[in-house]
């Protein structure tokens, strides 16, 4: 099948690689020419304009940053759309942005999937992610074939268009959660006197133990947060939709806030384009 990828950040560049590497015919488009054209090799072709890289395609993949980059550029999507073609909309936007993506596809909306996706870079190379998908399951089974290209398993939400957004929203909270807990306890082991890979020596292998926690705490212990798998900008941002969505349905959002918090002044010292994991900077004195 011939994919269309529409941006190609860390998520979007190695998916396209995935597809390629499945035996698709992929073209990438960024809004700035030069990360689209780093992205170029066997099977994947950069376009310079959105419609050139729609022409043709059986499924176009948007993976921009947020809900505004999807909406500035949702009224040429859906004009450049092909007849046949599949909108596999997986840029993390929450229920309520994909809403809004859908109105602004207009008669393309009947077209549109919200299929945002779980894991980071390594995985996204090594299309192992998981997709999490929602919508009509005749387009879902259209676009079956980039989904397995993708990722190593599909998780089929329902048929309303942002409930997929939702669940990686819900996902993305424990995630930022035990990101942000494991850069607590070290930092607070730290504090108190001791070195802070014992936190990770001490719950290796028990209970508590996490595979995530021992990661990312590695990460922390070295400080090699230079070469992000997932942005500390990208975080601040979804939990941001978190906050959002929580409160338009009135849940508590404490813990969030907190959240947001933490992630934030580790992105006012300089660290937004660093690792998640940066947010151990957040507890430094």
């Amino acid at each position: 099948m011939r994919a269309a990828v529409l941006g190609t950040g860390i998520m979007g560049a190695a998916m396209a690689r995935s597809l390629a590497r499945a035996g698709h015919d992929v073209t990438v488009w960024n809004r700035t020419p030069a990360r689209a054209e780093a992205v170029t090799g066997e099977r994947i072709t950069a376009c310079g304009a959105i419609g050139d890289a729609l022409l043709g395609a059986d499924v176009v993949l948007t993976l921009l940053f947020d809900p505004a980059s999807v909406m500035e550029v949702a009224g040429e999507v859906a004009g450049a759309l092909g007849a046949g073609a599949v909108w596999v909309q997986s840029t993390t936007v929450g229920p309520q942005g994909m809403r809004q993506i859908a109105e602004a596809a207009g008669p393309a909306a009947d077209r549109l999937l919200d299929a945002p996706v779980l894991g980071t870079k390594q995985p996204a190379e090594s299309g192992s992610l998981t997709v999490l998908v929602s919508g009509d399951s005749e387009l879902i089974e259209r676009a079956r074939p980039a989904f397995e290209a993708v990722g190593g398993r599909t998780v089929e939400v329902g048929e309303r268009l942002g409930d997929a957004s939702a669940l990686k929203l819900a996902v993305n909270s424990w995630v930022a959660s035990l990101c942000a807990a494991t850069a607590q306890a070290m930092g607070l082991a730290e504090a108190l006197g001791l070195e802070p890979r014992l936190f990770l020596e001490a719950i290796s292998g028990g209970a508590a133990d996490s595979a995530y926690a021992q990661l990312k705490g590695s990460v922390m212990a070295d400080r090699s947060w230079s070469e992000p798998a997932f942005a500390l900008d990208s975080v601040v941002k979804d939990v941001g939709l978190m906050v959002d969505a929580a409160r338009a349905t009135g849940f508590p959002d404490d813990l969030l806030t907190t959240l947001l918090a933490l992630y934030d002044r580790a992105r006012e010292r300089g660290l937004g384009g660093a690792d998640m994991a940066a947010v151990r900077a957040a507890f430094d004195r």
